[in-house]
């Protein structure tokens, strides 16, 4: 039961020049390969699910037709931790005991008259000698005495060439006087040290905390990221839940780190979400009030924080199970309303094929996984022109910005175009400022990205190669049974005849980042933690004669350096793939760590994967304006007093009555959601009536339209677009359903 859309003749070519593997059925199942000998390096004018592997449907069910993302309200995620908790906004409130921080004092001279230091001073002597102790009650005599901070001279203890005796002292200082602060200089002769003591002023002759030195800020956090004073009672980190409409993670935090005046990198998430979208994630910050993020929801707008927590430790990439996904489809068209509950129940049954969807690949005309494979290849330069280049036909691309990537083409004026381009083109920016200094350095300014941006290159590749393969084993194998040379997680005994054991994305320090949340939606690269660790092994003819395995087990690998490959067809994929690109995934043309799919360990990906919690239902509306799924902030300001909230007033009553009617409407949605599933339903969904049907079709004239709303959980591997692709049966990508609205 599988169904692969046939190429028109006119596209054909065109395809054949992209990629590699063309696929076109017909009932024989039969297979075909394109062997044209060209790689993907030909510029396209916008990604398409076919250049990209995406081919094949698990069912051969009809579709039918359903804008997705009308609205950014119609494509709700709420993160899903490790514990399985579906995160939720529900407080925007910070919480009434919030002492967490007491506020940190400047060290000033005038702090230190009037106490006696004579116990250290006699310490620090049995320790250093009499002539070092000598210098340092010369010192804190002259800031007991009250002189000024400028007067006060550093002092230079007796060169010594022990470091360990060296670290002694400095520990010492660190202990017991922490209004000093020490660093080591050179001492007399080229075997010795001396250490230099003076007054932590945290002013402009020591460099003070936001020195890049470490030797002039002392024990001063570099990035001020917080109170140095905390309560040893409390957690470190501030946890709160994020709240954004129609923007991406990065976004939405930078926007909060330059309210608060700290930087980014203090906040910690488990994964990105999807800009064009309504979503709530966890987020940890280090050493903040939650009072102070509380206080930003009356001037952050489409961005709201709340319940907030103290833990111990901060958020990292991967630390979530996946996310819950409320999705409206609206304009919905079928022949009746048969084909599409016969579509939404066998989605809940059999699930989808686990694509990496079109948002791994990027949305303009230089596609990531074509620049990964530039980047494979060592060609710095040309992957550089590749992101600064004009480029025909990008859909997100303004033509304003257009114009500066021309400019830039034509004058080479570096600092002209860092003029004129956007901020939120980072990669561009990063290049060109690297360039600025570094002429000619093209290397240089790859590594110059951010590097989340900059491994979610190589990473496409690794996807655009496993979307191949998958369709390739679904179009030649079918989706009914599991077969010889399969690759599945060990069961039972089977952990003793394993081939291979790895499963992380990659192990080493240089390869643990995820994809960045510019060009990926919903989903982030890392595997459940529960899958993490599991033995992999290659299925026998005693494995299917003995049922071990089902269709569901079949896996398929991530390319890198420790995973194994199937023991079938499915293998060539890969490889053949690779090479059209001049990439061979066993040795590297360069020594570039991080641009090497050697260099990774690899990782292993389920081929299908069945929603969760999964349920559905039909819905008719007459204002496409309208929300048709309720936020977590609808429901925050449902249970609020009336006045919180205030609306224009009306000027012909019109806006008062819709107001009222959507109201109704939300209460109504609510309560047709919160229904008991029935058990012999649990895992196709269940179809939910619609009372408010003739309601809203009776209290207006316009014409009413179908939508189908979904609730599904997946895994954080996991795209929901390649669910909502298996039920419509049509592309997902941006251009389609633009034309659909």
């Amino acid at each position: 039961m599988w169904r692969i859309p046939v190429v028109s003749s006119s596209s054909s070519c065109l395809l054949s020049t992209l990629k590699p593997y063309l696929f076109v059925c017909n009932n024989k199942r039969r297979f075909n390969f394109n062997k044209t000998r060209t790689t993907t390096t030909a510029l396209m004018t916008s990604v398409d699910e076919s250049d990209v592997g995406i081919s094949c449907y698990i069912s051969n069910l009809p579709g039918f037709r359903g804008v997705l993302k009308q609205r950014y309200s119609d494509f709700i995620v709420n993160e899903v931790d490790t514990d399985g908790n579906v995160v939720r906004l529900t407080c925007l409130d910070a919480p009434p005991e919030d002492v967490a921080v007491v506020e940190p004092t400047e060290t000033k001279v005038s702090d230190q008259t009037n106490t006696s230091y004579d116990v250290e001073i006699e310490s620090f002597r049995s320790l250093a000698g009499d002539s070092d102790a000598e210098r340092l009650e010369a010192l804190i005599g002259q800031i007991t005495s009250g002189n000024s901070e400028d007067s006060i001279s550093p002092i230079v203890l007796s060169a010594n060439s022990d470091k360990s005796h060296r670290t002694a002292i400095h520990n010492f200082f660190k202990e017991n006087l922490k209004f000093l602060v020490t660093d080591t200089v050179d001492g007399p002769d080229a075997s010795s040290k001396c250490i230099r003591v003076r007054l932590n002023s945290g002013g402009k002759n020591s460099g003070g905390r936001n020195s890049k030195k470490r030797k002039d800020r002392g024990d001063k956090p570099f990035d001020s990221r917080g109170s140095e004073n905390w309560s040893e009672n409390v957690g470190k980190f501030l946890r709160f839940h994020l709240y954004k409409e129609n923007k991406d993670t990065q976004e939405a935090l930078g926007l909060i780190a330059k309210m608060l005046g700290i930087q980014p990198r203090s906040f910690g998430f488990a994964g990105t979400k999807d800009k064009r979208a309504v979503s709530t994630q966890r987020v940890t910050v280090f050493k903040q009030h939650a009072s102070r993020l509380a206080a930003l929801n009356k001037r952050l707008f489409g961005i709201q924080v709340g319940d907030f927590c103290y833990v111990k430790e901060g958020l990292m990439l991967g630390q979530l199970q996946g996310n819950r996904f409320t999705v409206t489809l609206r304009g919905v068209v079928a022949d009746s309303e048969d084909v599409i509950k016969a579509a939404a129940n066998s989605l809940g049954r059999h699930g989808f094929i686990n694509y990496f969807g079109l948002q791994r690949f990027g949305s303009g005309s230089v596609p990531t996984h074509l620049m990964g494979a530039t980047l494979l290849r060592g060609e710095w330069k040309t992957a550089v022109s590749m992101i600064l280049d004009p480029r025909e036909g990008d859909i997100l691309l303004l033509n304003d910005i257009s114009k500066v990537r021309e400019y830039y083409k034509e004058t080479e004026d570096i600092d002209g175009t860092l003029r004129k381009l956007p901020r939120y083109l980072v990669a561009e920016r990063s290049i060109l400022q690297c360039l600025k200094k570094c002429p000619g350095n093209y290397l240089q300014a790859l590594k110059a990205i951010p590097r989340t941006l900059r491994m979610m290159y190589v990473h496409s590749f690794q996807s655009y190669l496993w979307n191949h393969a998958a369709s390739v084993r679904v179009q030649k194998y079918g989706i009914e049974q599991v077969v010889v040379g399969d690759l599945v997680y060990c069961k039972g005994d089977d952990t003793e005849k394993v081939m291979v054991g790895v499963n992380s994305e990659c192990e080493d320090d240089d390869c643990n980042e995820t994809d960045d949340g510019s060009t990926l939606d919903e989903v982030l690269r890392t595997d459940l933690p529960e899958e993490k660790h599991k033995l992999v092994k290659t299925v026998t003819a005693e494995d299917i004669n003995a049922g071990n395995y089902t269709i569901d087990d079949v896996i398929l690998p991530m390319p890198g350096s420790r995973v194994i490959y199937p023991m079938n067809d499915v293998a060539n994929v890969y490889h053949d793939l690779a090479k059209k690109d001049a990439i061979n995934l066993t040795e590297s043309v360069h020594n570039i760590k991080e641009f090497s799919i050697t260099s990774m360990t690899g990782s292993y990906r389920r081929v299908f994967q069945k929603p969760m919690d999964f349920e559905w239902e039909l819905l008719r509306y007459t204002d496409g304006n309208k929300p048709l799924a309720e936020t977590d902030l609808d429901i925050i300001a449902k249970a609020r007093p009336v006045d919180v909230v205030k609306e224009p007033k009306s000027t012909n009553g019109n806006e008062e009555k819709d107001l009222v009617d959507c109201t109704k409407q939300s209460e109504s949605d609510k309560n047709d959601i919160e229904h008991t599933t029935d058990n012999n339903q649990a895992d196709c969904g269940r179809e939910v009536g619609v009372p408010q049907v003739e309601s809203l079709h009776g209290s207006n004239s316009q014409e009413s339209q179908l939508a189908l709303k979904l609730g599904l959980t997946l895994p954080s591997s996991c795209y929901a677009t390649m669910a909502i692709r298996e039920l419509l049966k049509t592309s997902t990508s941006v251009a389609f359903h633009k034309t659909l609205n």
